[in-house]
Formats: structure tokens, C-alpha cells, sequence
């Protein structure tokens, strides 16, 4: 199947966009928690699914703004672990809403040169979903643009209870010592594995919690929380997200001094300090 080139944005968005680039570090990997779908609904006496439907127009907007920008991943929590509890009818609608957003969506993310992944408990989803994301992500495979990564059926906590037992495995087979856990070996049996961690956490809706959501991979993230339900969040929303992220200065534990001494090359690593004086 022959790529397009991705979808070019419109005047306007190519000035903000060019803006954003120009003034600042553009996220690597932005993460989201799209929340609001229902409350969207319910607020205009529509019913739940109505929301649902409306969010996948953001998601869409978000995706093209995001590969326009140049973020290199994109991470949405499309589907808790903890969604199953959910009415039989609501869940019902979101797994055909998923099934249809694939059949639908796919050819265009390869046109416009998105790789798709996904994480979490897979194998949960209904089979014809599960066999639809598959085929999604074998088309896909191959495109170096905005990496795609739908996080469905996911649980942070379930996530790192599977890396345990990975590693535990390993260990009862003595493939590995103690010493070789660390916190990169951590993070290679995580789902995530090979990807940067977001700088960037969006949550719409309001809310202020990280709803068992990539609870690891957010431990140096930048929090930005839109009032807005998620089918009022835009490109335009996205945008301001990232000025705002663009203000923040990322310390990492260490002192604001420390971090401008490292932008302009003159701060040596700790490691590095210890070894000049004792090498003397």
C-alpha cells in the first residue's frame, strides 16, 4: 500500500506550530488520559455512547497535530483494566467503537506514515478486536513517523506485577544474579520497553490523578490538566499544553544553577567529579 504525504496543516496551524518549535523543546513522547467522554454526554442529555463517539473526532485532531509537530510518540489510555467494571451496554459500545476506529482509521495512519502499538492485557479484548489490531499494527510496522501507542485493557499496577514475574522467572532459572536488577533492567520488562518515557502527561476532564496509568514511566513527567471534557480538547488545546510544558524548567533532582550549567556543557557528572579527585 503506497503512503501519502502526511496531511499538511492549514495556515494557521503552521505559523503556531513553526511558533512552538522555535521557542522550545517539543515533547518527545506525550501521554494522555482522555477523561470526560460521559460527563460531555450526560451535561447535553445525550447518552454515554454520544461522548464516546464524539472523543474520537479529538483523537484524530491530536494524532495529525501531533505527527505535524514532530512529537515522536503518543500514548492514549484508551481502556482501563479497571473499565471492564463498567456497564455490559457501555463496554459493549466501546469495543465496537474500538473495532470501528481500526477499520476505519488505518489506511490513514499508514498514509500519514503513523506506526501503531498498543500495550496492556490484550488478550482480554474480543477476538475480532484483537485480530483488527493486529492487522493495524502489521501495516503500520514499518513507518518512521509519530509512533501511535494505544494503551488498552492497560493497568499500571498490572503491568509491573507481570515484570515481576518475568523477572522472578529468570531468577528461579538462574539466568540472572541480584545485582543485575536495577532500574533499567526494570524497565525492559515493562510493555513499554524501547520507548521514551513521556515528558508529558495531558489529562482532561479536570481531574488530578494518574488513574493507574503508567505509574513508572511517569516519574519525571510534566503534569498539565485541561478543564476541558475530552471531546471539547483540541489541536488548539494541545498546543497550549505544550507552551506551558515549554516554561517549565525539568530539574530532575537537581538545582536550577545545575541545569543551566548542564545547557551550556560546563557540568560534569557526579561519577565523573569522584574520579577526577581521586585520579587527582
Amino acid at each position: 500500500m503506497k503512503r501519502r504525504s502526511p496531511n499538511r496543516p492549514t495556515a494557521e496551524d503552521k505559523k503556531i506550530q513553526e511558533g512552538l518549535r522555535s521557542s522550545g523543546n517539543i515533547p518527545v513522547h506525550i501521554a494522555v488520559i482522555m477523561d470526560g467522554n460521559g460527563r460531555w454526554a450526560t451535561e447535553r442529555s445525550l447518552p454515554r455512547v454520544a461522548g464516546h463517539n464524539e472523543g474520537v473526532g479529538s483523537v484524530r485532531d491530536i494524532v495529525e497535530a501531533c505527527g505535524q509537530l514532530g512529537v515522536g510518540h503518543l500514548t492514549l489510555y484508551a481502556f482501563s483494566t479497571e473499565n471492564w467494571n463498567r456497564p455490559r451496554e457501555e463496554v459493549s459500545t466501546l469495543m465496537r467503537l474500538l473495532l470501528n476506529s481500526l477499520q476505519n482509521e488505518t489506511d490513514k495512519l499508514h498514509q500519514n506514515n503513523v506506526r501503531l502499538t498498543a500495550i496492556g492485557d490484550i488478550e482480554k479484548l474480543p477476538v475480532k478486536v484483537q485480530d483488527k489490531l493486529a492487522q493495524a499494527i502489521s501495516i503500520t510496522k514499518n513507518n518512521t513517523g509519530l509512533t501511535l501507542n494505544l494503551a488498552l485493557s492497560y493497568s499500571s499496577r498490572w503491568e509491573i506485577a507481570q515484570a515481576v514475574r518475568s523477572i522472578v522467572r529468570k531468577a528461579q532459572k538462574g539466568e540472572i544474579e541480584l545485582d543485575d536488577i536495577d532500574e533499567s533492567f526494570i524497565a525492559d520488562h515493562l510493555t513499554t520497553k524501547g520507548m521514551p518515557e513521556p515528558d508529558l502527561l495531558i489529562r482532561t476532564s479536570g481531574e488530578y490523578r494518574l488513574s493507574n496509568f503508567m505509574l513508572w514511566q511517569l516519574a519525571y513527567a510534566e503534569l498539565y490538566i485541561s478543564p476541558k471534557f475530552w471531546p471539547e480538547f483540541h489541536r488548539k488545546d494541545l498546543y497550549e499544553a505544550i507552551k506551558d510544558f515549554q516554561k517549565r524548567e525539568r530539574r530532575f533532582g537537581l538545582v536550577s544553577e545545575q541545569v543551566r550549567r548542564r545547557k551550556n556543557g560546563g557540568e560534569k557528572s557526579l561519577a565523573n567529579k569522584i574520579f577526577e579527585s581521586i585520579t587527582g
